[in-house]
């Protein structure tokens, strides 16, 4: 028995394999094509690009790998049945919920390479992906630090502490010699927001140091003509999903204790712990679809059906997230609450196959 169930999770873990080999390559294409626009800007070629999207490529296989899991188990499983061998399964006494066993035996391995991809190889590569396209867009006049983010902005000294979007800032310091008059300005704004092509600082302090004294100036509001492009800044946000665990746990509560809203962070947080579960859940979904239709089915009926289930999948998953963000549901219930659905819906399916 113990061959026969390496047999049948190696089925599915070589079908996933390959729907993986297919499916990243056009992903590449994609993240490619979304980079045409900045190659030219600064020093960021075609290499650069290339480079990124490489690096880029493991968290999205990480996103894509329940998907890929489906498909990999309707096809690997799917060409058993078409010559039959799960019907002479069947015949020799095997019952369903062995070939489910076995299936689920080689979704663990693969929980266990989207476990390793998502939290070590994927944040690694995506925050060096991220680094290298940053300095070549910006020519090496910006630079991430543990105090913020630091800018040259013609003739200025910008240190911005918290970059919530490419729009949105928080804590930022500005620093300008003037040689002529011989003073120091230094400038703290508590907010600023980007708005009809300009930003605009919100409760300023400006102080003028010069030999007479230190002057302080405080202002509501006012415009700030700088150069940093929103684009540029949103190269170095923390993106929620490309960051592991840990990383998720320690923002989370960062954003706590500074009373800061962290809803996105926490549904990204709970979203990878059940990432296992989901990929072990989509083999319980393909089973009871293989036992339960016809092994004249073609390969290409399974694919479509695998895609239609995983769009399904994705807008259930986007709905919950949603409703998490704005009507406050428990962010833990809004990512395991489609996992739960999808597999009693496959164990309802099981039982009537069995």
């Amino acid at each position: 028995m113990k061959i026969l169930d390496r047999y049948l999770a190696w089925a599915v873990i070589g079908g996933t394999l390959l729907t993986l080999g297919v499916l990243l390559p056009l992903l590449g294409v994609v993240i490619l094509a979304d980079e045409l626009d900045a190659i030219g800007v600064e020093r960021y070629g075609l290499a650069e690009a290339l480079l990124f999207m490489l690096l880029s490529l493991p968290r999205y296989a990480y996103q894509i790998f329940p998907i890929a899991t489906l498909i990999g188990a309707l096809i690997g499983l799917g060409s058993l049945a078409s010559r039959s061998e799960l019907v002479a399964m069947r015949a020799a006494g095997i019952s369903v919920w062995r070939i489910v066993r076995a299936g689920l035996l080689g979704g663990l391995l693969l929980a266990m390479i989207a476990v390793l991809l998502g939290e070590v190889v994927a944040p690694l590569a995506e925050q060096r992906g991220v680094e290298l396209r940053r300095q070549a867009l910006s020519g090496n006049v910006a630079q991430r630090t543990p105090d913020g983010f630091w800018a040259i902005d013609d003739g200025s000294y910008v240190n911005i502490r918290e970059i919530r979007s490419g729009t949105s800032l928080r804590d930022i310091f500005i620093y300008r010699v003037d040689p002529a008059q011989g003073t120091l300005i230094a400038t703290h704004a508590a907010g600023a927001r980007y708005r009809d092509g300009q930003w605009m600082l919100e409760e300023i302090a400006r102080s003028r140091v010069s030999a007479a004294g230190v002057e302080v100036e405080r202002i509501a509001r006012a415009g700030w003509d700088s150069m940093l492009d929103p684009g540029l800044l949103k190269v170095v946000v923390a993106d929620p999903h490309a960051l592991p665990v840990w990383g998720l746990y320690k923002y989370i509560r960062f954003m706590s204790i500074n009373k800061q809203d962290s809803g996105v962070y926490e549904v990204a947080f709970w979203g990878k712990v059940v990432h296992p579960v989901l990929t072990l859940s989509m083999i319980l979904i393909a089973t009871p679809l293989l036992l339960g239709s016809s092994r004249s089915t073609g390969m290409g009926r399974r694919i479509l059906v695998g895609v239609l289930i995983g769009i399904l999948y994705y807008l259930v998953s986007r709905t919950f997230a949603y409703l998490a963000l704005l009507f406050g549901m428990n962010p833990f219930l809004a990512a395991i609450a489609p996992p739960l659905l999808f597999i009693s819906g496959a164990l309802l399916l099981l039982r009537r196959v069995g």
